[in-house]
């Protein structure tokens, strides 16, 4: 793992519940704000269910994916309070 990797999973370990950040804020947290498809990828690969990846979301406050499993990542966000249809 890059020590971008790790700076972006604690950036998004840090999202508060009831709360969300898009993938290019997590990027410019971890110190690169062109990394925003990274961070997307970081994501997507993450394994780890102490990290609350359906927090973050696209810039144009589209959900985006969620391993695959967007109907997950929806139904979390809205049981926190975090997304309106």
């Amino acid at each position: 793992m890059t020590i971008f990797s790790e700076k972006v999973l604690e950036v998004a370990r840090n999202v508060q519940r009831g709360k969300t950040m898009t993938y290019k804020e997590v990027a410019a947290r971890a110190g690169n704000s062109k990394a925003a498809r990274a961070v997307g990828a970081i994501m997507a690969s993450n394994k780890d269910l102490c990290i609350p990846c359906h927090r973050v979301i696209r810039s144009d406050g589209k959900i985006g994916g969620y391993n695959g499993l967007l109907g997950e990542k929806r139904m979390r966000l809205r049981e926190e309070g975090a997304w309106q249809p």
